[in-house]
């Protein structure tokens, strides 16, 4: 029970793959190492720094506008809709109008809580109520 059955159809194509894998890291791993040895080691104050353009940034504010978060939720609301429909609609069929009435209560249920953030005005970018 010791011996390796190498008659398989694709045994040479996936020994090529392990290969070419194996030759692949190999290469990505010396290139690293020459390219750290043969880099300049002079390790001046000014290349270290960040590069900006213009004026040299003294503060910075860290202020993200809470709209970024809103529309982020709304699209996850979009994609929990798709995922929870995909299925739904490969099982059509076998679910009769028991499915057809629970999509429609889940699709009502989403409408309102899309028009309850146009009213909270979510899709409005200027302005955050």
């Amino acid at each position: 029970m010791s011996h390796i059955s190498t008659a398989h159809l694709y045994f040479g194509i996936f020994l090529m793959l392990i290969f070419s894998a194996v030759i692949f890291f190999t290469l990505v791993f010396l290139a690293s190492k020459i390219g750290n040895s043969l880099a300049a080691k002079n390790r001046k104050k000014l290349g270290l720094g960040i590069y900006e353009c213009g004026p040299i940034p003294l503060k910075q504010a860290n202020k993200i506008n809470s709209q970024f978060f809103i529309v982020a939720l709304v699209f996850i609301l979009l994609d929990i809709e798709v995922v929870f429909l995909f299925p739904w609609a490969l099982i059509f069929k076998d679910l009769g109008w028991f499915g057809l009435w629970e999509v429609v209560i889940f699709i009502l249920l989403l409408g309102i809580g899309f028009l309850y953030a146009y009213k909270k005005g979510a899709f409005q970018w200027q302005s955050i109520r």
